[in-house]
C-alpha cells in the first residue's frame, strides 16, 4: 500500500507537471508575437496623405536597411508560432497584421513601382509566400483560407488587409492588436465608407468600392445587404444620400500605389 501511495504521489506530480508546462507552452504561444517592431515601421513610414488616404513612404523605407531589417525579423516571428493557440482577436490581429508587413515587404522588394498589380495581371498574391506556423502560405491563403473561413461572419476583415492601393482600406498607422480590435475595426469600416473611395455620391447616383462587389457575399450576399452595411458605418449626411436612393449605380477601384512620393 505504502508503494502504491507513493507512485500515486509520484503520478500526481509528473501530471502537474505537464499541466504547468502546457499551461506554459500555451502562454508562451500566445506571447510569442509581439507586434512592437511593426508598430514603429507603420510609425516611420505610414502617414495621411493630402486627401486623407494614409500612405506609405516606400522608398524611404527601401533606403532603411536597418528598418528593412526590423521588418524581416518581425515576419520571422510568425515561422513557428502556434497563432491557433492564441485567443481569437489575438490571431485575427496576428493574420491581419502579418498580411500587411508582407504586403510592404513586397513593395519594397519591388521598388520603386507604380502599382501591385499591372492591368494585364491578375496580381500576386497567389504568388507571394510566407512561413508561420511552420506552413508556407500564400497573401491569397491568408485572405481567403483564414480570415474569410474563419471570421466569414464579419465583414469588417475587409477593413483590415491592405493590398497597397489606392483604393484599398488604410493601412493603419498602428499594429492590430486584441485589446482593441472591436473598435478598430468599427474606425476603419468608418473611415472607409465615408471616404470618396469607398462611397462617392454623385448628383443622383452611388459609385462604391469594387470590394462590395468583389465580396459581396461577404457584406450580406446582396445589393440590398451591401446597402445596409454603408448606412451601419455612413455619418449622417452621408446616410441620408444612401437612404434615399437604396442603388449602387457603379463600382470603381484605383490600383495605383498607395505611396507618399507620388
Amino acid at each position: 500500500m505504502k508503494l502504491a501511495v507513493h507512485t500515486f504521489c509520484r503520478t500526481a506530480v509528473t501530471l502537474t507537471g505537464v499541466i504547468v508546462a502546457m499551461t506554459a507552452f500555451t502562454a508562451s504561444a500566445q506571447s510569442a508575437i509581439t507586434h512592437e517592431s511593426w508598430g514603429d515601421i507603420l510609425e516611420a513610414y505610414v502617414s495621411p496623405g493630402p486627401d486623407g488616404v494614409n500612405l506609405v513612404d516606400y522608398g524611404a523605407l527601401e533606403a532603411n536597411a536597418d528598418d528593412r531589417e526590423k521588418l524581416d525579423a518581425y515576419i520571422a516571428l510568425f515561422n513557428g508560432a502556434d497563432i491557433a493557440a492564441m485567443e481569437r482577436d489575438a490571431q485575427f490581429a496576428a493574420w491581419s497584421n502579418l498580411y500587411n508587413a508582407v504586403t510592404v515587404r513586397y513593395i519594397v522588394e519591388k521598388y520603386p513601382t507604380d502599382t501591385i498589380k499591372p492591368w494585364y495581371s491578375t496580381g500576386p498574391w497567389k504568388s507571394i509566400k510566407v512561413r508561420a506556423g511552420h506552413e508556407l502560405i500564400s497573401l491569397h491563403g491568408i485572405e481567403h483560407d483564414v480570415l474569410r473561413k474563419q471570421w466569414s461572419d464579419d465583414p469588417r476583415l475587409h477593413y483590415a488587409i491592405n493590398c497597397a492601393s489606392y483604393s484599398c482600406p488604410d493601412l493603419r498607422a498602428t499594429p492590430w492588436v486584441a485589446e482593441t480590435l472591436d473598435e478598430d475595426l468599427d474606425d476603419a469600416a468608418r473611415a472607409y465608407v465615408n471616404h470618396p473611395r469607398g462611397v462617392r455620391v454623385d448628383d443622383d447616383s452611388i459609385n462604391v468600392s469594387s470590394i462590395y462587389k468583389w465580396f459581396e457575399e461577404d457584406f450580406g450576399g446582396s445589393e440590398a445587404a451591401v446597402i445596409d452595411h454603408l448606412l451601419q458605418y455612413a455619418d449622417a449626411d452621408l446616410a441620408k444620400q444612401i437612404a434615399a436612393r437604396r442603388k449602387i449605380d457603379d463600382y470603381d477601384y484605383d490600383w495605383s500605389l498607395n505611396d507618399a512620393t507620388k
